[in-house]
């Protein structure tokens, strides 16, 4: 299944979530993300149909093998792009808005050259 940026931006959310408080529900990345309880509802059904997360009859998700590679994939593509704009002197508010944008349409080849430059700055 191919993730459009929507489904992206949850997983990211849904990693971040799990490495900062060891579990997550969707209730959680409601108000992480500011989204309606039934918006998130579909998203996670669409993942869980996708392959990406599992969920346990608490209502606790949990990322597949599939969806930790994917989302781990996103996530550092967010933190590098981010890293990447600070060093060209913009703000960090703006720099981490932009990464976001930006982590969905760079190519893979554009993105390991900015991350082999930070790497050999």
């Amino acid at each position: 299944m191919s993730l459009q940026e929507s489904g992206e931006m949850y997983l990211e959310t849904i990693y971040t979530l799990i490495n900062k408080n060891g579990c997550v529900r969707s209730i959680d990345i409601c108000e992480e993300m500011g989204y309606s309880k039934p918006s998130v509802s579909r998203a996670v059904g669409l993942l869980k149909n996708g392959g990406y997360i599992t969920v346990d009859r608490d209502g606790y998700i949990t990322l597949t093998e599939y969806g930790a590679t994917v989302s781990q994939k996103i996530y550092e593509r967010h933190t590098i792009i981010t890293d990447f704009l600070m060093a060209l002197g913009v703000k960090k508010t703006d720099a981490q808005e932009d990464a976001c944008r930006i982590e969905h349409v760079i190519s893979d080849a554009s993105f390991e050259a900015i991350k082999t430059f930070l790497e050999n700055k």
